[in-house]
């Protein structure tokens, strides 16, 4: 059984600015402890046999500078790697807009390890997204990172699972739509939305993770 509400409030959510490649970026920030040494951590995030097991199977020239695929999942290339605490790599899906995500690990006073996942997109294209579409897609992704961090904490547990069929649970889906609320601080403070409008981003993005049930989505 996953502690839906404590895995929601351990991860620390933020939309900030953050340059990326082609000039001036927006970013979403997640924080959150992991209670495993940050070598471990580390291993899980960067060994591909690991990564298959709580994120997607991998593949590719994983080293400085080489090409990575993750199936069904975003492509790119790996940016740098100062072992054992940063990572950055390029992550785009298919033909779209090519983003950053880095990766940093710092240990804790308590022997475990703070893991901070930034993921950054050139600002015009947010900004425009956000202006036309509203932040539901924004907090989709956001959404999307949350579960794949708690992928993460479920792995070094030591709980098995297939991260190919794990998000349609009825478990993961509650957490999916309890991490899309818990994004609307974050949405208000960098743009200012309105409670109509958050709601309306908020139930945006929990219809990509439960379409099902999203029409009962009280908060």
């Amino acid at each position: 059984m996953i502690d839906i509400i404590k895995q929601v409030n351990a991860t620390h959510r933020e939309i900030g600015n953050q340059a990326v490649a082609t000039g001036e970026g927006r970013s979403l920030l997640l924080r959150r402890s992991y209670d495993a040494p940050i070598e471990e951590v580390w291993s899980a995030c960067t060994d591909p046999e690991r990564i298959s097991r709580w994120l997607a199977p991998v593949e590719g020239d994983l080293r400085l500078g080489g090409k990575y695929q993750l199936k069904g999942n975003a492509g790119g290339e790996i940016l740098r790697c100062e072992e054992p605490r940063l990572i950055k790599v390029t992550w785009m899906l298919g033909e779209g807009m090519s983003t950053e995500v880095e990766v940093r690990l710092a240990p804790d006073a308590d022997g475990g390890t703070v893991l901070e996942l930034e993921h950054a997109s050139p600002a015009q294209i947010v900004d425009e997204m956000v202006a036309t579409y509203g932040a539901g897609g924004t907090i989709g992704i956001g959404g999307g990172w949350d579960i794949a961090l708690l992928g993460l904490d479920l792995f070094l547990g030591g709980t098995e699972f297939d991260p190919a069929t794990w998000e349609d649970t009825p478990e993961v889906q509650e957490f999916a739509r309890q991490s899309c609320h818990a994004w609307g601080p974050a949405v208000q403070a960098a743009w200012g939305t309105s409670a109509e409008d958050l709601a309306a981003a908020i139930a945006f993005a929990v219809q990509h993770f439960a379409p099902d049930t999203s029409g009962d989505d009280n908060g």
